[in-house]
């Protein structure tokens, strides 16, 4: 299987454009086709469809998966908005490469075992983020990782007792040391029925204004389980933070606001789960894996080369 990695584009709006009737042309046509791609998959004929598609070697995928592949490439029209399907597009060669990532992405999928229903939405959702306008952050540079002048910054919203947010640190953090023309900041997004949330929050907060940001922030997922406000403590001071100037900032509601601005920021970006990031303001509806961090980063540097628009190609 090719490993391109896709990302989805903006819909195309409704609109009395000289490419709609030419889209909605090339639907009937598609229905056409479809009856016919029917017959195939009845014969389990998926797999010789899909060997048709130049770049890609679909040959690993098992039979069931093939076959809600290519429902998908049958169903789905172009990403960059020529009037063909993602089958068709294929085909000619000449496919932009947020269509083929876009592929990629479905054949990842199908491979995990979702239905082409399943496959479509969630790349309609990830496809819609571009059209939608796009969140304004002001993330403090002091927790973030990266060139100030990335052309691509990641806003993690995390809580510290979040076990999917353990989970994703790593793997956000090493794709930001890696990844180039990118950064990570974190955001704090403190969860109410977490009992430790906010005085971690807090204790991240009061790090970061001691320079030991990210070495707190680490050592606190790495003992996600054992945080308490003393296990949380004996952490400043292993990092050598005044443990007592911590306890007058939180006996003076010090960091309180800030905290509650960040849940503020996050539910008006729509922040509804940790961990959730925003790419340039955009909101990754995917998982953070390498995969989907790659897909949204590539697709993001691609849409800013087009000003706002995929290239033909």
């Amino acid at each position: 299987m090719s490993q391109e990695f896709l990302t989805f584009t903006s819909l195309t709006p409704v609109a009395t454009t000289p490419g709609i009737m030419a889209h909605l042309s090339g639907r009937v046509v598609v229905m056409a086709g479809l009856l016919l791609a029917g017959g195939a998959l009845a014969q389990g004929d998926a797999a010789r469809a899909l060997s048709q598609v130049p770049g890609f070697d679909f040959s690993s995928l098992p039979a069931p998966a093939q076959r809600e592949l290519l429902s998908v490439l049958t169903d789905e029209f172009d990403y960059c908005g020529r009037p063909a399907t993602l089958l068709g597009s294929l085909k000619k060669g000449d496919a932009c490469q947020h269509t083929r990532r876009m592929v990629g992405l479905a054949a990842r999928q199908v491979s995990q075992g979702a239905v082409a229903n399943e496959v479509i939405v969630s790349l309609s959702r990830y496809n819609q983020t571009f059209g939608r306008p796009r969140a304004k952050f002001q993330p403090d540079e002091r927790q973030c990782l990266g060139p100030k002048d990335a052309k691509v910054t990641l806003v993690e919203f995390s809580d510290f007792e979040c076990p999917h947010c353990a989970a994703a640190r790593p793997v956000l953090e090493a794709f930001a040391k890696k990844k180039q023309n990118v950064r990570l900041c974190w955001q704090p997004f403190p969860l109410p029925h977490f009992k430790h949330a906010i005085i971690a929050g807090q204790a991240a907060l009061f790090a970061r204004d001691g320079g030991r940001f990210w070495e707190l922030h680490d050592a606190m997922f790495e003992n996600q389980l054992a945080l308490s406000e003393d296990f949380i403590k004996g952490l400043l001071k292993k990092n050598g933070l005044d443990v007592k100037a911590f306890q007058k900032a939180v006996d003076a509601r010090q960091y309180l606001d800030e905290l509650q601005a960040g849940q503020e920021a996050g539910r008006k970006a729509g922040v509804e789960a940790t961990p959730t990031v925003y790419v340039n303001g955009r909101k990754l509806t995917l998982q953070p894996t390498p995969e989907a961090l790659n897909l949204a980063v590539d697709d993001e540097l691609d849409w800013l080369a087009g000003n706002g628009a995929w290239a033909a190609n």
